[in-house]
């Protein structure tokens, strides 16, 4: 009788590993009572893979930044557990427009659509949001977004994960201006979308600095992008090898893994924003 209770035991706690193990980490792929689940599992961690639609040279796709992070993103978190919301493409991309295919929302809008969005996700559950970003033109937005949460009070918190830097080692890079579409970007789709990577074609146009605005570099103004690569292109991919994609996109990978527990561990940051938000009240209370 203890041996038939304990093989019970067993299969009850198998299928309750079963059953969380085959969790999908695709938000839209969940049921409604498995989204249930999967907070549960993910400690309420979600993933917003943040891309765009712009013109990646002449040899890779117009989603190149949505279907790399995304990927990237998705692997990460079947690693370690978190819910990936689905395709996020409304960020700032104005300096592109010139370019077929480019899709350049309002600045206003991408902000309120993402507050809107991170609201979203937190009432369903996600009380720890990590925007991870996949397009260099979010750069300087995806951080403002995340100070412009200290606005109004939140019962939730969101983190950015930008560009990942690679460690020393790995294979050599070949070309000296790599700054989009050029060889790592081609090689970074050369593993996730092998398909849509045209290598035929990207030397067909130029990826090189033309350099048409003369200032200093602690000068900044908007135009300075498109007097340097008119044809939004910045590097060269027909440089580009999977070896170096598979290293990049591991270090990504893995860096997105460490992200997800780190954030799952922190239990710290809700607490102090919610203290901030306390003093916020009473700011003569708040001693020089």
């Amino acid at each position: 009788m203890r041996k038939a209770l304990i093989l019970l035991q067993m299969l009850l706690l198998c299928s309750v590993c079963w059953s969380q193990a085959k969790l999908s980490v695709h938000w839209e792929e969940l049921t409604a009572g498995d989204f249930h689940n999967a907070i549960q599992q993910s400690q309420g961690t979600c993933l917003l893979p943040f891309g765009i639609l712009e013109k990646h040279g002449p040899h890779l796709p117009l989603g190149t930044d949505l279907l790399n992070v995304r990927y990237v993103t998705l692997q990460a978190a079947q690693q370690e557990y978190a819910i990936v919301f689905p395709q996020y493409y409304f960020g700032q991309i104005f300096e592109a427009q010139h370019e077929p295919g480019t899709v350049a929302y309002s600045s206003q809008l991408q902000l309120a659509l993402l507050q809107e969005t991170t609201d979203e996700m937190a009432r369903n559950g996600c009380k720890r949001v990590i925007i991870v970003n996949g397009h260099g033109g979010n750069e300087h937005l995806l951080p403002f977004f995340a100070q412009s949460q200290l606005q109004k009070p939140h019962d939730y918190v969101v983190y950015i994960l930008g560009f990942v830097e690679s460690p020393p080692g790995g294979p050599a890079k070949k070309s000296s201006i790599d700054m989009h579409a050029g060889e790592q970007e081609t090689a970074n789709t050369m593993v996730s979308y092998p398909h849509l990577v045209h290598m035929d074609r990207a030397k067909s146009e130029s990826g090189s600095d033309q350099a048409r605005v003369k200032l200093p570099p602690y000068l900044y103004t908007g135009i300075w992008w498109y007097a340097r690569f008119p044809n939004h292109y910045a590097g060269d991919g027909s440089v580009a090898t999977h070896e170096l994609g598979e290293f990049k996109m591991k270090v990504w990978q893995d860096a997105i893994v460490n992200s997800i527990r780190a954030v799952k561990a922190d239990q710290e940051s809700l607490k102090i924003q919610n203290e901030f938000f306390e003093r916020v009240k009473h700011p003569l209370d708040t001693r020089p």
